[in-house]
Parts: structure tokens; C-alpha cells; sequence
């Protein structure tokens, strides 16, 4: 039976990749292209590309503290939008622009969102 559910959730999880990623898409747009560019080539010396980084693509656990948490100037996102919206967007960003990492699911997101902090809570105020 675990086996079961555990196969239907990761075959649920793979069918709404495409939906995710387009959502995810639109999130981005709203939230994230500001700084990050529609291009995800950011802006050089202000706001880091994501086209090509090795966080975006790399450990999941990097780019979904960032997004929750803020670091540096970037605003913390973890009261603002839910897993699902978070990890739509990482999920858009890992595989846009020529990057090739796998999705990431709310559950990640979930997960990391209940023992977080931020890093620098202040720099991440004054960005918004």
C-alpha cells in the first residue's frame, strides 16, 4: 500500500510539472523579473542571472532558503507566497533559459520553510 501511494504521488507530481512550470512562468514574470530579468540574465553587478547559475540549478536547498528567507537585497518571499507558488517558480527557473535541473515540489519547499531564518532580515526589508 506505502509503495502505491508513494508511486501515485510522484506520477501526480511529474503530470503537473508542465502545469507548474507554466505557472511558475507567470509568477516569475510578476514577482522575480523585476531584478532577475524576463531573460533571467539579471542585471550585472545589481542582480544576479539566473540563465546558467549553478544555485538555481544546483542543491534545491539553496534556492528555495533564498526565495523564502531573502539574502542580501533580495526580499524574503516565505510570507508572501505558498510552497505551491514557490516552488512553481523554482521549478520555471530550473528549467528555463537553457537550465536543466530537476522540478521542485511544494513538499521541498514545505519542508525547509518550517526550520528557516533569515539570513539578514534588515537587507532584505530595505529591498522591498
Amino acid at each position: 500500500m506505502r509503495i502505491a501511494l508513494s508511486l501515485a504521488v510522484a506520477l501526480t507530481a511529474l503530470s503537473a510539472t508542465p502545469s507548474l512550470a507554466a505557472d511558475g512562468q507567470h509568477l516569475f514574470q510578476e514577482n522575480c523579473s523585476a531584478c532577475h530579468q524576463v531573460t533571467g540574465k539579471g542585471v550585472p553587478g545589481a542582480f544576479p542571472a539566473l540563465a546558467g547559475s549553478k544555485v538555481a540549478q544546483g542543491d534545491p536547498k539553496d534556492p528555495i532558503t533564498r526565495v523564502l528567507n531573502g539574502r542580501g537585497g533580495m526580499p524574503a518571499f516565505g510570507g508572501e507566497l505558498s510552497d505551491a507558488e514557490i516552488s512553481s517558480i523554482l521549478t520555471y527557473v530550473r528549467g528555463a533559459w537553457g537550465n536543466k535541473a530537476k522540478p521542485i515540489a511544494p513538499t521541498d519547499v514545505a519542508s525547509l520553510r518550517t526550520g528557516a531564518k533569515r539570513e539578514n532580515a534588515k537587507a532584505s526589508l530595505q529591498a522591498h
